[in-house]
């Protein structure tokens, strides 16, 4: 999973990046590895696995990762190339969803791009420039099916029209995953690079007591009103905290966040909401030589899955013994829970369920 981080300057993009990327290589003990000066590798926290590493002593644990990219700061006429603009832009393709940090505090000494604190001008400019050079593109496939469409082929006509009325849409400055149609014209639109069809989590940018009092942070508010509107998620985070959560260790980095009323950090509240985002879950692979957390697609089948591992093993797939890591978690071991009967055989129509416990039997 590529998660990439975008906003206007001085929002706290690269404070927050510095703070979870830390965060995410001290609470998992994954070394954090800069790729380039922007890219960061997080190990996805699960307690799972660590119960399963408890259990085996394997000589290997691998968690499932997550990469953080922190995009250059967008500013108007991105679309146009000003800026970093094109780059922002190729940056944003390549990325399975968007993190769009947006600044709900108010500092006379952290300068203001704009001119001061709107969070929703903020958004507007971002999604603005998006809309832009995604209508670039929605015009040309239009107008590339509308070629198509003159030898009779009616596919091509109703993909013209769509990416038409699209352009209409995106015109008035609305993202594409707003843009209503039914299920095959959603998946149509799918097939096409579309900046503003990513999904997108809004992290409020607050400072220490606009995140303990978001729920009276009026910036906060109108953040999560434009979220529910256009159904993507808010994430309130303050990232100078998260930057104090990060340098901290065991009790005292749970004591810190008691004090602040929350139960887990901003990097683990963020992969939860980047899995329900995306639609993703884990299964789990164990044994002696390595404990290992797999991401997948919900209603992924239990072959598919197996390819994750390795193609042999979808190849050659003829079946794949499973247990409830809650079912085993209750028994104590899986060879009490295969007593009970929770160790099940599935076939290849199986479908993978959020902490599977797998072992796959194969044959090439």
């Amino acid at each position: 999973m590529k998660l990439g981080i975008v906003g206007l300057p001085n929002v706290g993009k690269s404070t927050l990046f510095n703070a979870i990327t830390n965060a995410g290589a001290e609470s998992a003990n994954y070394p954090f590895c800069t790729i380039e000066p922007n890219v960061g590798m997080v190990a996805v926290p699960d307690e799972r696995l660590d119960k399963l590493a408890e259990m085996y002593e394997p000589d290997k644990k691998t968690p499932a990762v997550i990469e953080f990219v922190d995009i250059a700061g967008l500013v108007k006429g991105a679309s146009k190339g000003e800026g970093l603009g094109n780059k922002f832009l190729a940056n944003i393709r390549e990325t399975d969803a968007i993190i769009h940090v947006v600044r709900c505090f108010d500092d006379a000494n952290v300068i203001h791009v704009e001119g001061g604190t709107d969070p929703l001008r903020d958004i507007e400019i971002v999604n603005l420039e998006l809309a832009m050079a995604d209508l670039e593109m929605a015009a040309r496939r239009a107008d590339k099916a509308a070629k198509a469409s003159k030898s009779g082929d009616k596919k091509a006509a109703h993909e013209a029209a769509l990416f038409t009325e699209l352009q209409k849409h995106l015109n008035d400055g609305k993202p594409a995953r707003t843009f209503p149609c039914g299920e095959e014209d959603a998946a149509m639109l799918r097939t096409s690079e579309l900046l503003t069809l990513k999904p997108v989590i809004y992290a409020a940018n607050t400072d220490e007591d606009g995140f303990i009092h978001r729920q009276d942070n009026p910036y906060y508010q109108q953040v999560q009103k434009l979220a529910d509107a256009e159904g993507s998620q808010v994430l309130p985070i303050c990232a100078k905290m998260e930057q104090d959560i990060a340098e901290l260790e065991g009790e005292d980095r749970q004591l810190f966040l008691e004090e602040l009323g929350v139960e887990e950090s901003g990097l683990n509240r963020l992969i939860r909401q980047s899995y329900a985002l995306l639609g993703l879950i884990s299964f789990l692979t164990y044994g002696k030589d390595e404990c290992r957390a797999w991401t997948i697609k919900k209603g992924t089948r239990a072959p598919q899955a197996a390819g994750k591992i390795h193609s042999d093993i979808e190849r050659g797939f003829i079946r794949a013994e499973v247990i409830a890591y809650e079912d085993m978690l209750r028994c104590g071991s899986i060879a009490a829970a295969k007593e009970k009967g929770l160790l099940r055989s599935e076939g290849k129509e199986y479908v993978v369920q959020d902490g599977d416990m797998i072992y796959f039997r194969f044959n090439v």
